[in-house]
């Protein structure tokens, strides 16, 4: 891509081997023949603790999305928020239990829709803070309740604008701040902590479940200020991200930024390399103006780029994995299974397990095959479980088939493993990848907003659902996993080890995604040059 880098050997080309050819500007002792400014980044331990406390954000969010699950279970949540049978038991009509659930990712949803315009104003870093002290005043809503149901569904409501806010903001501070070598992983590691998340609030309802009180559910719920808390003051002490540093006119505080994070000094050439891409691509945003909303459908290829990120981040929910994570109690009590509280943290154990061996396969498998594999695995998991389900079970006494119980649990953690190793910790690298810096923060909290859309839905819609075609819902996911699969092998560009800068260019130049991980950005496509992109941007 000599049109941005003035090296050959700046170019981070798949299946090549470094060039030999070294700038004369090039100090001895910064660069060999051998190896790539790039290539003598190291991984430091800042940019790994960078992404481990940004990504309380995602702890933040799979602790609140999964202790509901668990609370419907609960005795003194039930007397006071449920309502009376026939028979004189307290119960959770399909109405109001997807009101409360569904109205966390209705409060995510509308985080994410501001959070871009927060994290331009105030910045990466202390937008997320601010995000995390807001989920406070939902927890408090919520502990406070008394018997108004409605009280403890606002107060999701309220909880759910921080954690969508922080769904768009960790990403793309991680993304913007972290070594290409190690993006992939670090932003994926968001998804990690979302599984950790999960996993430890079923591991604190499991604990407080017996308990008689309303300190049952108050406190797995009161935990929740510690998260919010240790993220609200440790982004304070990161850096700001050195993309928006640059935007904002601080080019020698993103110099020392990226230089911080690569384990290199100031003055060296990958540096450099970076703060001129940086650069480049600003100055082509400024010559067409000031960025309006719209531009985000009308710019060069942004229709495209933001129609694939809606899709992708809804796509992640239509794979089915928070139908076991919202309803897996509730699910597994119909199997017969005497503690279903068990059950969910033996599903959080294979989400938390699976996910780790998940960052494996965001270092070292292409983005398409992983997402494509991915999908096909938890389609033929979702039809097993769909048919073994409907026919096998004998839901009126699940211990007759208990050959059919055990099925369909193997079958649920096959899932979730196909997922927590490939959409889980994917899609959020890959958003993050899509977009120029210039419209970055509107497209990451469109599609994040989109991903919130489809939570809610299948929140608030699958008790109605499987009441009326009970384990035939597996079909609804079966058939959205084959979609996918088409979706991203015709339109999603393999983005592996690419910077930021390069993966804008592959989407300017039609790249095809078919062949895309083996395109080679140190060769201009023939009719292609600097000025020709640049008059794209212009004539947009």
């Amino acid at each position: 891509m000599p049109f941005l880098k003035q090296h050959t050997d700046q170019v981070e080309t798949p299946n090549a081997a470094p060039s030999n050819e070294v700038g004369s500007a090039t100090k001895p002792e910064q660069a060999s023949p051998e190896v790539s400014p790039a290539k003598q980044q190291r991984v430091t331990f800042l940019s790994i603790f960078l992404g481990v406390v940004a990504s309380i954000g995602g702890f933040m969010f799979g602790y609140v999305s999964g202790q509901i699950s668990g609370f419907f279970g609960m005795a003194d949540f039930a007397q006071r928020f449920g309502e009376k049978n026939s028979s004189g038991e307290y119960e959770f009509g399909a109405a109001r239990q997807g009101t409360i659930v569904g109205l966390l990712p209705v409060g995510c949803l509308l985080g994410a829709l501001v959070a871009g315009q927060l994290a331009d104003v105030l910045g990466r870093r202390l937008a997320i803070s601010l995000s995390a002290l807001w989920s406070c005043v939902g927890i408090i809503i919520e502990i406070s309740s008394q018997t108004v149901w409605v009280q403890f569904a606002v107060g999701r409501l309220v909880t759910g604008c921080s954690i969508g806010a922080l769904s768009v903001l960790v990403p793309m501070y991680q993304s913007e701040s972290s070594p290409a070598i190690i993006r992939g992983i670090l932003v994926s590691t968001y998804q990690l902590f979302i599984t950790l998340g999960i996993w430890t609030s079923y591991m604190v309802d499991w604990g407080t479940a017996d308990m008689t009180s309303s300190a049952s559910w108050r406190i797995p719920n009161g935990l929740g200020f510690l998260w919010s808390l240790i993220l609200c003051l440790g982004i304070l002490v990161l850096p700001e991200s050195p993309r928006h540093a640059y935007r904002k006119g601080r080019e020698e505080e993103a110099r020392a930024t990226i230089a911080r994070l690569a384990g290199v000094d100031p003055l060296h050439r990958s540096v450099h390399d970076q703060i001129t891409e940086i650069r480049v691509k600003l100055e082509e945003e400024k010559s067409s103006g000031k960025a309006s909303w719209f531009e985000i459908f009308t710019g060069p290829r942004m229709l495209y780029r933001t129609v694939l990120g809606v899709v992708l981040q809804a796509g992640q929910q239509l794979t089915g994995a928070n139908f076991f994570f919202y309803y897996g109690t509730t699910v597994f009590k119909a199997t017969g299974l005497s503690d279903s509280y068990v059950t969910q943290i033996i599903l959080g154990t294979v989400n938390v397990a699976t996910t780790i061996a998940g960052l494996w396969v965001v270092q070292n498998v292409g983005r398409r095959k992983a997402l494509i594999a991915g999908a096909a695995w938890m389609m033929a998991c979702f039809f097993i479980y769909a048919f073994v389900g409907h026919y096998a079970l004998d839901s009126a006494n699940p211990m007759n088939t208990p050959q059919a119980g055990s099925a369909l649990i193997v079958f649920s953690c096959l899932a979730i493993a196909a997922f927590a190793t490939t959409w889980g910790p994917l899609v959020w690298a890959v958003v993050a990848e899509l977009y120029p810096s210039r419209y970055r923060a509107p497209c990451m909290a469109l599609a994040t907003a989109s991903n919130w859309f489809w939570n809610f839905m299948i929140s608030f819609f699958t008790r109605f659902i499987t009441d009326s075609i009970d384990y035939f819902y597996g079909f609804v996911f079966a058939g959205c996993c084959a979609a996918l699969i088409v979706i991203v092998y015709f339109f999603m560009i393999e983005t592996k080890d690419r910077s930021l800068e390069e993966i804008d260019t592959m989407y300017l130049l039609h790249v095809n995604p078919i062949k895309s991980s083996h395109w080679d950005g140190s060769k201009v496509p023939e009719g292609v040059t600097a000025d020709s992109l640049h008059e794209e941007h212009a004539e947009a």
